[in-house]
């Protein structure tokens, strides 16, 4: 798996851990919404400058961005909720 991989599949995996929406992870770090999603998707390369973000929002160190995937870890599964389920249901 190449770096943009391993940032991708963790910072995904941090962030649902944590409950956190890809809206409030990208408030907390001051970056874009649509940039973190273009990053858990691998699409973007991003800089230390947004890792130190990323992680410090995340309360995490840098490092913890690259670690590798055990052999058979699932990727993580979705929120449960995102706000166009919260709005149906009001």
């Amino acid at each position: 798996m190449d770096g943009r991989r391993l940032v991708a599949w963790n910072l995904r995996r941090h962030r649902v851990e944590q409950g956190l929406s890809q809206e409030k992870l990208a408030v907390d770090a001051q970056i874009d919404r649509t940039y973190v999603s273009s990053l858990e998707r691998g699409l973007e390369n991003p800089t230390v400058v947004v890792l130190d973000k990323l992680a410090s929002a995340l309360s995490i160190s840098i490092a913890d961005l690259f670690r590798t995937p055990s052999r058979g870890e699932r990727p993580p599964k979705p929120l449960v909720a995102g706000r166009r389920g919260k709005l149906k249901s009001q």
